[in-house]
Formats: structure tokens, sequence, C-alpha cells
């Protein structure tokens, strides 16, 4: 059976966000929007080393908490990815979670820059 990839995009997990999990060397999102998915399927999936791993280490936190437990995550809705030059880039989105039977939105236009040829995301404004 294949598993739908967490991040929404309609493909198989394997072919979509988990190409970018896979292995100690993460193959690189080519995109900013690309690694927002990547990291929003991390998330669902737990997988912290590498949501720390695609954090720009400006802002890099040293450690990331657990999700309280039951949390779920929802969906997500990308509702915009702007590239302002070569190496800077913006996506807009909406990430839907329910813990403890109420529903919750995060929503953020994120900041992500490219050095080395590699996507990074560095830090986001909530709306």
């Amino acid at each position: 059976m294949t598993t739908a990839c967490p991040c929404g995009s309609g493909a198989a997990y394997a072919e979509c966000c988990g190409r970018f999990h896979a292995g100690t060397l993460h193959l690189q999102a080519p995109d900013a929007e690309r690694l927002m998915r990547s990291r929003y399927s991390a998330y669902v999936l737990g997988l912290a080393d590498y949501l720390l791993a695609t954090w720009h280490p400006s802002t890099r936190p040293a450690s990331l908490e657990p999700d309280p437990p039951g949390l779920k995550w929802l969906g997500l809705e990308v509702r915009r990815h702007q590239r302002q030059d070569e190496d800077h880039a913006t996506v807009s989105f909406v990430a839907r979670s329910k813990l403890g039977g109420r529903a919750h939105r995060l929503q953020e236009t994120s900041r992500f820059v490219r050095e080395s040829g590699r996507w990074f995301y560095v830090d986001g404004d909530l709306a």
C-alpha cells in the first residue's frame, strides 16, 4: 500500500517528502516551497533531526520539544511561494492541527535562504 504524503501534495510519501527525509545525507529540496512542505511532513512524523538539519544555523534552536501528547496534524495549505532573488524566498501557509478536542491553525509567512545550493528555513511571521 502506498502512503500519501502528509504535505498534501497528492503524491506518495516515498516520492514526495520521503526522499528528502531518507538517509543521513538528506536530498536537498529544489526550492523553498518543497523544503517547507518537507518540514511540515517532518513535524507530522516527528523527525526532529530533519527539522534541525534544515533550520538555518543563525536561528536554529539547540533542540526541539516533542509535540504534546495527542496532537494530531490535520493538513497543510500553501498559500504563496515567492522568490525575492536566487537565494531568498518566502512561503505563506496554514497548518491545521487538533489537540484535546480543539482545532488550531498556524498561519505563517516563513523566510528561507539558500546557501551553497541548499535551502534553509530562517524564521517566520505569524499571521
